[in-house]
Order: C-alpha cells, then sequence, then structure tokens
C-alpha cells in the first residue's frame, strides 16, 4: 500500500486496452508500460473487456456477469487506472466505453471513485487519437475518477512506420514518464488522505 508522498511501494495500475485486435500498436503500448514500469509499480492489462455485455442496469445487480465482476473486482484492487486507446470514428471505442460504464457504478460509489486515471495511446490520423484521449478522460472523470489532465501521449501510428513501439527509445521515455506521473498522483493522494 502507498504509505508517503516520498514510496511507490505496492502501487497497483489496472490496464484498459480500448482495443480487442491482439496485435494492435495499442496493446502493444499497454505492454510497453507495463513492461517499463517504476519499481515497486504494478501495472495489469484487464483481459476480457470483449467478454463485458454491454451496460444495462437490469443486469447491473447479483449476481452480476461474471466479466463485469471481474473488472469491477480489478478496479477495486487498483490505485490507478491507464487506459491505452486508439480513436474509433472520432472518439472511445465502444469496448472502452462499456468499461467505462461498468466502473460508473454504483452511482456515487463506483470502484474507480476518486483514482488518477490518464488516458494514452495511438491512432492513424495525424492527432494521433487525442479526440478519443479527451473524450476517454471526461467520461472517467464523470464516472467517479480523477483524470490527470496533465498526462497526454496521442501519437499517430504513422511515427512507427511499422514497427513496434518499442524500437523507439524517445517513445519508451514518453510512456515511461506517463506512467511516472500517474505513480506520482497516487503518492499525492494518498499524502493527502
Amino acid at each position: 500500500m502507498v504509505e508517503t508522498a516520498e514510496t511507490t511501494a505496492d502501487v497497483k495500475v489496472l490496464v484498459l486496452v480500448g482495443s480487442l485486435r491482439a496485435e494492435s500498436v495499442n496493446r502493444q503500448i499497454a505492454e510497453l508500460a507495463v513492461a517499463n514500469a517504476p519499481k515497486g509499480v504494478t501495472l495489469t492489462i484487464h483481459e476480457g473487456l470483449d467478454e463485458v455485455p454491454f451496460y444495462n442496469e437490469d443486469i447491473d445487480a447479483e449476481p452480476l456477469p461474471a466479466a463485469a465482476a471481474a473488472l469491477r473486482e480489478a478496479a477495486l484492487g487498483a490505485h490507478a487506472v491507464l487506459a491505452v486507446t486508439p480513436e474509433n470514428n472520432g472518439t472511445v471505442p465502444a469496448v472502452l466505453k462499456n468499461a467505462i460504464d461498468w466502473l460508473s457504478r454504483p452511482y456515487g460509489n463506483s470502484p474507480i471513485k476518486d483514482k488518477p486515471v490518464a488516458v494514452i495511446g495511438a491512432a492513424l490520423g495525424r492527432y494521433g487519437g487525442s479526440w478519443a484521449h479527451d473524450d476517454g478522460r471526461k467520461s472517467f472523470g464523470i464516472a467517479g475518477g480523477a483524470p490527470v489532465e496533465e498526462i497526454s501521449l496521442s501519437v499517430s501510428t504513422r511515427e512507427f512506420d511499422g514497427r513496434h513501439p518499442g524500437d523507439s527509445a524517445e517513445f519508451v521515455d514518453r510512456v515511461r514518464a506517463a506512467v511516472q506521473r500517474l505513480t506520482a498522483e497516487v503518492v499525492e493522494v494518498a499524502a493527502a488522505t
């Protein structure tokens, strides 16, 4: 558990990937974030977002659908959320928006309530998915999370020119910096409580 403003011991970050494609650039970025986590910080990519049913208040009752229950449980056990997502038609992909909808409940006491959230990623367009990332931060904030607006990493996939994002030392540093800033926010929140 986070103890003071100087420590990052045992910080747990839930990673949500907004692309279901196994070899997606955003999954590669998420894996890069996991591999370059600071000491004492564990990033865990949540698998199974494709199995979470579309949010429907009629099924948001015990027993919850298993995939939705697993998502909420993972969020409860995390200190922060890192969403790594492309942009679909100018906004957040449906799979990520559905996850946010499930994580927004129960209203007023969601499993991401007051937890720092960062939204980063890559998309084909020249803005690198910035519209989706802005929309993601907005949705997470309304759902109860605490978006860290200073964390901004929206990259055009053209920059990679077909290579793995990890082949660029500069990009690895940018991902590492985003995770470090998110971790610092977790520590600051813990120190303030």
